[in-house]
Formats: structure tokens, sequence, C-alpha cells
């Protein structure tokens, strides 16, 4: 799943110019890591997910566009992380910020989904 979580990451920020220019160039690989870390921590947290069966996807869908709770926490542990590990401004963790829900927006699309049916 991490691997599907940074996959998205990077094409969700590299089709957003805003953050994608922000970045430095020989810090992106790290940024995008530490970014898909944060997110997959999130989705994978027994406290985040509360016991209910559709945990912590389920708290995200629900409180996207309001910014919510778990998009919140996910977005506040990264922007302190993103600002100590690697001394981004906050502008720059501000605009990743802002472009978490969008990000997450596309992971439960991707999960709802399921796998991609085989080719032959």
């Amino acid at each position: 799943m991490f691997d599907d979580i940074l996959q998205m990451v990077k094409e969700h920020l590299g089709n957003s110019p805003a953050v994608a220019s922000a970045i430095p160039a020989d810090q992106a690989d790290a940024i995008h890591s530490e970014i898909a870390k944060h997110i997959n921590n999130g989705l994978q947290s027994p406290s985040a997910a509360g016991g209910s069966s559709g945990g912590i996807l389920s708290e995200i869908e629900s409180s996207l566009a309001s910014g919510g709770l778990a998009t919140s926490a996910i977005s506040g542990g990264l922007v302190s992380s993103l600002a100590s590990k690697f001394g981004l401004s906050p502008a720059i963790t501000g605009a990743i910020a802002a472009s978490l829900p969008g990000l997450m927006q596309k992971f439960m699309n991707k999960s709802s989904a399921g796998p991609a049916p085989a080719t032959s």
C-alpha cells in the first residue's frame, strides 16, 4: 500500500505547479516519501480508526470537504515534520497541506474501486 500511496503523492504533487515548483529538486524524493509515510500511518492508525469497520478511510471520506479531524491530524503532523526535517517554509508546507484533501480523495477513489482487472 505504501508504494501505491507514494506513486499517488508523486503524481498529485507533480500535477500541482504551485507545489511542484516549491519543492527543492534535490529533496523531492525524500519529501514525497515523508508525505506518503504520514498518509500511510494515518490510514493505518488504530486510534484513528476508532475500531469501526470503515476505519480512517470512512472518517477521511466524511471529513474531506470540511477539512475535518482525520485530514487535519495527518496534515498537522506532516507540516511539522516537513518543516523540521527539510527546513521548508510555511508557504511550501501550507501548499502541500492544502493539496492533501485532493490527494486523499484520489486515494479513496482508488481504494473503493479495488484492483484493476488483469489484462491478458
